[in-house]
Parts: structure tokens; C-alpha cells; sequence
């Protein structure tokens, strides 16, 4: 019913090529169409065979093919029903003696997202059919699909019991079960993209920017056109790289995509605007050089070309279109250029691949699903109707809280496996979901209540933070790390007696840290032992004698507890080094204390200043600290006036 209505009334792009898409077929009907492109690679091998000049034959069967591929798309993905007709077409197409590779992927992909659109069995048990098929293309496309299709509809498939059975067939194959975890966390994985996207957006490409200039004054035009300085680099472009920071970005890109992550978004999203992208099918289709759009730059049958291209699994099929495009758009003699480069590393790359398939027999599948995920992630983000869609990817962080994943999850590791990705990549709300259903389904281990504790603190939930600490530490007593991080919370939870005692045991298992040692004094300080904690810096200061901020401490720390002459010594080595706006503030208590009201003053301006001139916030701080100042001797009506010289001052200075 609501497919009828959407269908009548809707406006979004997807159901506008529904209600008009029947009006522009090129066929009577599917099976006519399935005729049509079974036709198609007859004659290809015929005319390859006996036709001794078949390129225009050729060429002109590729053009009617070619034609028929968006209808094809267009029938799996926009019919609101599979009828018997379509059935048969989406079985013959599927099995294994129908050679046309293209086909089979498109169909897959318009299943899913005519899946994606509306719930129906039928369906889903094709697409199910999908993911046990001997193309590996198809089958990871089927699978990825489904990994989407079953998070969506997760509340409705416990009325589905065939659908259940299916699963569990499916969950029984050990390959299988291998693909959809390595798919599950590169779907989790795209949550990177966006950053990975904004990254380059905002900060490598403008620091690019900023520096080009420096690089290209650097240059030595003269020096250039001395053969043997021809290939020199100039050792200060990387100095420039380093000191702009570009090169720490640049490698943390680098390791990134190492990992698989999706780096080249940001770059591809531009050149999406080619008359090849306005048909939706081709976002899906598989990268075919023979593809009459980006045919002409493999004309000469260049292998290594070739080479470059199919076993290159960094970039998806759809950049690679948006590459080529881009390629056929430049002068001859740069595409000239640019072929001989991919020759010289085209053999490096295939021996590469050659030797990964060998090392790891799972990198192939592996490298398919990522680069139809990146296919799927560039549709729903770019496409220019994108907005009408509702983005698969929004569940990219769901799919460990459906039946699915719990039915996986029941005959293999990937809960562990899924939790430990969260974890890594700080996803903190999700690895605490699973690990915490870890914790109930096996023997609690430290190590696991470490991350849930950790996983909690950086959500800044530091009660349930502290109980997984505590439990950890019932596991596995005098933890070091673990026995800080029990009085790291107490501390951030105001019990300073419990987070000293803590402390103090950490400072007992492993003497002599300096950190450990701050947190203690500043533990007694919140308990207002000041003299006490005095003390302890005094110990720290023997280690580090010029550390600035063991002087801020000791300084507020003498102030507090009234030892102004030892507070004043450490303010001035404060103040002749880098002080910030809170140095200035507490210099100006003390000179405040010493009755030294100009200094005062001098010193609340310079915070003042440095706090963007925010009267009220310096009156405040003043008026926080008015008990300590009161305590060093001021007289209470002395604070009042001392606010009114210093409003005054800064309304004269305005």
C-alpha cells in the first residue's frame, strides 16, 4: 500500500524513474531483453572468430549492448514485485553457464537497493541465492547487500522463518561466515571516510596551498636544465613538508589507507560529473575496459595498461571510470605520458597481487567487497539526487545489534573481533555494547573489564568507568595501570580520600613515577593538605627542578596555604618564562598579598588581556579565589575596590 501511494504521489528522484521507467525500455519484455543480451555474447565470439576485420561489428553489438544494461538495472531494481517473468530472467542471468559478468553484478545491486526501498521475501531469498554463487564478485556484492538489507528489516524477520533458515544454512559455511566479518568491519570502517574526507577538505589541501609558493621559490630553474641535476629533489621541499605539518598528515593518510580505508573519496567526488554518472546503473557496473566510454584508452591492447587497471584494488569501479573520463579528456601526448608510467609499474603491481593472493587467499574477496562498499558509499553520498535516497550507511554502526550478527556471532569469533575494531578505531558506545555482552557470554577476563572501564571513561560515564576498574582489579590485583585508573576516577568523582589511597598504592607497586607523584599532591591539595602536598612536590622537584609545571603547582600550593614568600619565588620563574593568562591572574594575587597594588593590577590587566578582555570572567576568578586572598591577610573591603580601580582601567583603556 505504501508503495502504491509513493508510487502515485512521490516526487523523489527513485520514484519518478519508477512511475516513467516502463515508457523507456528498449525491449517488448524481460525475456525479450534477457534474448537480446544472450545475443550480444553470441555474436561477440562469432564475429571474433570468422570476421577477419570485426572491430565495427564489434563496436556496434557493444553500442545496443550497452543500451540494454540501464533496462536491466532498471527492471530488478524499480518493479515493485519479482514476478515469474523477471524470476526466470534473474536465475538464467545468475547461473554459472550465462558468461556476461556485468550483467550478473548489476542485477545484484538493483536487488539490493529495490530491497533497500521496500521489504519482500521473495527477494530476499534471491538475494540469499546471490551470496552462495561461484562468481566472487557476485557473491561479495550479494553479501554486502544483505549485511544492509537484514540491519534494516531486523524487527521484522523473526515472522520470517525461511529467511532464519537460510541464515543459518548460510552461517554453516566457514568461507562464508569469513567473508561477511571482514565485510561487516569494512562497513564499520566507512565511519572513517567522513573524517578521512573533512581532513583532506580542510586541512592538508589548504596547508598544499599555503606552502606551494615556498616550494616553488626553492625552485632552481637553471639547475633544472643540467642533465645531471635532472633528477635531483631539492632536500628542503621535505624540511617545508615537515615544518607545515603536511608530513605527519600525509603519513597518517598513508597508514590509514594501509589499513583499507577509503582515502581517495574526497578526490573522485569531483569528477563525478561526467554524462557516464547520470545513469544510475553505471555506479555499479563493474570497471569493463571494453566499456565503449573508456574503450579508446586501451585501443592498443596494451597489457600492462590493462594490468594497472583490473588488478589495481585501492580504487573502486567507479573511480576508475571517473579516472579514465577525466584521462581521455587530456592532450594526446600527457595520456601518452601517463600510459608509459602505468607500464613501468604495472608488472610490479601484478606480481604484487600474484604474491597476496598466494600469502592470503581471503585478499581477493576481501578487496572486492571494499571496493563495491567505496561504489555503494560514492551513490548514496554524491549522486547527484542523493538526498532523495535514504543512506545505507547510517547503519553502519547497527548491523552488531542485529539477529543476523547474533546468529553469526553464535558459530564464530567475530563478536571479538567486531568489539576489538570498535575499540581501536574509539567507537566507545558500540565496543561497550558487545563487550559487554562478551563479559556475560564468557569467563570475564582484567583485560576485558580494562576496556570496558576505558571504553566507559571516554564516554565520560566514570561510575560505570570505576566499576569495571574495580572488577578488573578483583581479577587481577595490583595492576598498576589499572589501580591508577580506579583513582583517576575517584579523583574526577570528588572522593580524593579513596583516589589518594589509590594513588599511594600505585606509588608503592611502582615507586618513583613523577605523574603518579603530582597526583597525589594533588589529591592532598583537594583534600586541603597543602603543606602536605608541598611536601611531595618538594620530592618531584629533586627529579625535575625545571619543570614549569611543578612550578605552577608548588606556586598556587604555597599561596593556598599561606607561604606567600615561597609562592612569590616560584611566580617569578613563572612569569620571566611563558606565562599564560592563569600565571598572570595568581601573580596578581600575590602581589596582592605583598600590598604591592600596582603590580596587582599591572598582572590582573595582562590576564584580563589574554583572556579577550572578558572583565566579568577576570572579576569572577577574582571573587572564587576571595577566601585564599582574604586568608593571606587582605582586608574584605579591600577586594571590592581593588574590582572598581580594575573595571575602571580597563573602561579608560576601551
Amino acid at each position: 500500500m505504501r508503495e502504491e501511494l509513493m508510487m502515485r504521489n512521490a516526487t523523489s528522484y527513485e520514484y519518478t524513474q519508477k512511475r516513467y521507467f516502463p515508457h523507456k525500455l528498449h525491449f517488448s519484455s524481460t525475456s525479450d531483453l534477457c534474448d537480446s543480451l544472450l545475443y550480444f555474447h553470441q555474436q561477440q565470439i562469432i564475429v571474433s572468430e570468422s570476421n577477419p576485420d570485426p572491430e565495427n561489428e564489434i563496436k556496434r553489438l557493444r553500442s545496443n549492448f550497452e543500451k540494454l544494461l540501464p533496462d536491466l538495472f532498471a527492471i530488478f531494481w524499480l518493479n515493485t514485485r519479482i514476478r515469474g517473468e523477471e524470476k526466470n530472467v534473474l536465475q538464467k542471468i545468475l547461473h554459472k553457464s550465462y558468461s556476461g559478468n556485468i550483467e550478473k553484478n548489476l542485477v545484484v545491486s538493483a536487488l539490493t537497493l529495490n530491497l533497500w526501498r521496500m521489504f519482500d521475501e521473495e527477494k530476499i531469498m534471491l538475494l540469499l541465492d546471490a551470496c552462495q554463487h561461484d562468481d566472487m564478485q557476485v557473491k561479495q556484492r550479494a553479501l554486502v547487500g544483505l549485511c544492509f538489507i537484514l540491519t534494516k528489516y531486523n524487527n521484522l524477520l523473526t515472522y520470517f522463518p525461511n529467511v532464519r533458515n537460510r541464515l543459518v544454512v548460510l552461517a554453516d559455511e566457514s568461507k562464508t561466515l569469513e567473508n561477511l566479518k571482514n565485510i561487516i568491519i569494512l562497513i564499520i570502517g566507512t565511519t572513517e571516510t567522513d573524517r578521512i574526507t573533512k581532513k583532506m577538505k580542510e586541512e592538508i589541501l589548504p596547508e598544499v596551498m599555503k606552502i606551494s609558493p615556498m616550494i616553488k621559490d626553492k625552485l632552481d630553474a637553471e639547475n633544472l636544465m643540467k642533465s645531471e641535476e635532472w633528477d635531483d629533489e631539492n632536500p628542503e621541499w621535505n624540511e617545508i613538508l615537515e615544518q607545515s605539518g603536511v608530513a605527519d598528515k600525509l603519513q597518517e593518510l598513508t597508514e590509514l589507507q594501509m589499513e583499507g580505508a577509503d582515502v581517495y573519496m574526497s578526490t573522485f567526488s569531483m569528477l563525478k560529473n561526467f554524462p557516464f554518472f547520470n545513469e544510475t546503473a553505471h555506479w555499479f557496473m563493474p570497471f569493463d575496459p571494453e566499456y565503449s566510454g573508456v574503450q579508446e584508452l586501451f585501443e592498443k591492447n596494451d597489457k600492462s595498461i590493462l594490468s594497472a587497471f583490473l588488478n589495481n584494488s585501492v580504487i573502486c569501479n567507479s573511480d576508475k571510470y571517473s579516472f579514465c573520463l577525466s584521462a581521455l579528456q587530456m592532450p594526446y601526448s600527457q595520456r601518452d605520458i601517463m600510459s608509459k608510467t602505468f607500464r613501468a609499474e604495472a608488472e610490479q603491481l601484478e606480481e604484487i597481487s600474484k604474491d597476496e593472493t598466494l600469502l592470503k587467499p581471503g585478499l581477493a574477496a576481501r578487496n572486492m567487497a571494499r571496493q563495491y562498499i567505496q561504489d555503494l558509499f560514492r551513490f548514496f553520498r554524491i549522486h547527484p539526487h542523493h538526498s532523495d535516497f535514504q543512506d545505507i550507511f547510517t547503519l553502519s554502526l547497527k548491523i552488531h545489534q542485529s539477529s543476523f550478527f547474533d546468529l553469526l556471532a553464535s558459530a564464530s569469533d567475530i563478536k571479538t573481533h567486531v568489539a576489538e575494531y570498535y575499540f581501536t578505531k574509539k567507537l566507545y558506545p558500540q565496543a561497550i555494547e558487545l563487550f559487554t555482552e562478551l563479559i556475560q557470554e564468557q569467563e570475564p577476563s582484567a583485560a576485558l573489564y580494562q576496556k570496558i572501564g576505558f571504553s566507559y571513561q571516554k564516554s565520560s560515564r566514570i561510575s560505570e568507568a570505576l566499576e569495571a576498574y574495580i572488577k578488573s582489579d578483583m581479577i587481577l590485583p595490583d595492576d598498576v595501570w589499572t589501580v591508577k585508573k580506579i583513582a583517576f576516577c575517584y579523583r574526577l568523582s570528588g572522593n580524593f580520600e579513596k583516589a589518594l589511597e589509590h594513588y599511594k598504592h600505585a606509588d608503592f607497586l611502582r615507586p618513583d613515577q613523577h605523574n603518579t607523584k603530582m597526583q597525589i599532591a594533588n589529591c592532598l591539595i583537594g583534600l586541603n593538605k597543602h603543606k602536605e602536598a608541598l611536601q611531595v612536590y618538594g620530592e618531584i622537584e629533586k627529579s625535575f627542578p625545571d619543570n614549569e609545571k611543578l612550578w605552577k603547582a608548588v606556586s598556587w600550593c604555597a599561596f593556598v596555604s599561606g607561604n606567600i614568600h615561597q609562592a612569590d619565588y616560584y611566580m617569578e620563574k613563572l612569569i620571566s618564562g611563558a606565562p599564560d593568562a592563569t600565571d598572570f591572574l595568581n601573580a596578581g594575587h600575590i602581589a596582592f598579598c605583598k600590598k604591592n597594588r600596582d603590580s596587582a593590577l599591572h598582572y590582573y590587566q595582562t590576564s584580563l588581556e589574554l583572556q579577550d578582555g572578558n572583565l566579568q570572567l577576570i572579576i569572577d576568578q577574582i571573587n572564587k579565589n576571595r577566601e585564599h586572598l582574604i586568608s593571606n591577610g587582605i582586608d574584605v573591603d579591600e577586594i571590592p575596590l581593588l574590582l572598581d580601580t580594575l573595571s575602571f582601567n580597563t573602561e579608560q583603556t576601551n
